[in-house]
């Protein structure tokens, strides 16, 4: 009986070892986990970067996951309705028989009160160091998860469906933190000159 040649097999394992090596330093190094990419052909990726309103910095961020997380907050998850005042250019509102051009002005911005409670809808887009509503991807995470927000009126969020969102995959998660990370900063706008997302 002929020995065995094991270099094949080792040769496997060295380099499987090494790819979960790199991978939990890609982890300690950026915070959050570095997933796979999607296959670039998936038609949600497509059809994300297909429906972006705003110009995309893709800088530094894995494209697959942008534009998964594009088509999550724009096909799915509908983010523009509470948190874009007003949600449409003005005359484009698909309620009114306009094509829904999403206003690309204040995209995501916040601002929009939900009367007659307190609450109003807080600015998701980038802060100065590229953090979505300032958040890292683990308080984001955090926040869905559990609906618990520090810098809310009270300790759980009342109009986020967060019971809904919480229930996503830490994929779907880190896709939508990651297109968030790759859209323009946008000022909130000032009190008094939103409306509720109904009227």
């Amino acid at each position: 009986m002929r020995p065995m040649n094991r270099a094949p097999w080792i040769a496997v394992l060295t380099a499987t070892l090494l790819t979960g090596a790199a991978l939990l330093i890609g982890v300690a190094k950026s915070g959050h986990a570095q997933l796979p990419p999607e296959p670039e052909s998936d038609s949600r990726i497509q059809q994300g970067f297909a429906i972006a309103p705003v110009h995309l910095d893709l800088t530094n961020k894995n494209r697959a996951l942008v534009g998964l997380g594009s088509y999550l907050v724009n096909a799915v998850s509908v983010c523009n309705a509470c948190h874009t005042c007003p949600s449409y250019t003005p005359g484009h509102s698909p309620f009114a028989g306009g094509d829904g051009q999403i206003n690309a002005g204040s995209y995501l911005a916040g601002g929009v009160p939900f009367l007659p409670s307190p609450f109003v809808s807080r600015n998701i887009t980038p802060d100065a160091a590229g953090k979505p509503a300032g958040l890292t991807f683990d308080e984001f995470r955090t926040l869905i998860r559990t609906g618990v927000d520090p810098e809310h009126v009270t300790p759980l969020l009342q109009i986020m469906p967060w019971p809904t969102f919480r229930k996503m995959g830490d994929r779907d998660l880190a896709a939508i933190y990651e297109y968030l990370s790759s859209i323009p900063h946008a000022d909130t706008p000032p009190p008094g000159t939103c409306f509720a997302p109904d009227e």
